[in-house]
């Protein structure tokens, strides 16, 4: 599993300082945060950048999105980030991409608005960020589910948004890593796919005999998360855009 002692930093800093505008933070998301990367999985870079004030209030919209891929001897790496206005509004709907970035242990770059901006997303969680989860789950669940032989990424995509959704809704909480995550859900099947993912190629693949099973731990495990949304008792609506609000404004005029 990836931890900030397995990192080449070294790399990761070289692509994220290639970057057009200055960054809040860079932190790993994909797979190396969700505790399953395969020998050949490449370093998914997700942050915030910053736009100048004078482009902001000109007729030119900007680089609301600034993607860069690159490979450092080898180590592939693909950055994607969004100006701070987009990514605070996503921040203030039920996106959980943006929170798992705000929170992912595995840190490249940061600031101190990055440290802000933690504080603040807290109380940007609501219990309606159960649906991102669950459609997100029932996306993964239909491609893992028409290919033949099914494939094990897929599969723990599936579980690994399942378990994270149930945990926001108990807890309040973003934990995006599987291991971590199976520790209290006590999965006896998760090692064992996670071995497979992490120990073989990018597209290893599963018996078809196994979908019986894994389609009734769906259910299963989608009724859970229901049940967790409909038990949660998370706030309606997000409490933080006048503090995103102030942050914003005080990045741009600085």
């Amino acid at each position: 599993m990836s931890d900030a002692s397995t990192i080449d930093h070294a790399k990761m800093m070289q692509h994220v300082e290639s970057h057009p505008y200055p960054l809040l933070f860079a932190t790993i998301s994909g797979a190396h945060l969700y505790g399953f990367p395969s020998p050949d999985s490449d370093f998914d870079l997700r942050g915030v950048h910053t736009l100048p004030l004078e482009t902001v209030v000109g007729l030119d919209e900007g680089d609301q999105t600034v993607e860069k891929e690159g490979i450092y001897d080898g180590l592939e790496i693909d950055l994607v980030t969004h100006d701070a206005e987009k990514f605070f509004r996503l921040m203030l709907k039920r996106n959980g991409y943006v929170l798992e970035q705000i929170f992912s242990p595995l840190v490249v770059y940061s600031t101190p608005e990055h440290e802000e901006l933690k504080s603040i997303a807290k109380n940007c969680i609501t219990r309606h960020h159960a649906h991102h989860y669950l459609g997100f789950a029932a996306t993964q669940w239909k491609l893992f589910a028409k290919e033949s032989p099914p494939r094990v990424k897929p599969l723990l995509y599936v579980y690994r948004v399942l378990l994270t959704g149930i945990h926001l809704m108990r807890t309040g909480k973003v934990e995006a890593n599987l291991i971590t995550l199976n520790e209290s859900a006590k999965l006896s099947y998760i090692d064992e796919l996670v071995d497979r993912k992490r120990c073989g190629p990018e597209k290893g693949t599963l018996q078809a005999a196994d979908l019986d099973f894994h389609t009734r731990e769906y259910e299963r495990l989608t009724a859970q998360l229901e049940g967790a949304y409909e038990a949660s008792k998370l706030p309606e609506m997000p409490s933080g855009r006048d503090e995103l609000n102030d942050l914003l404004v005080q990045l741009r005029l600085r």
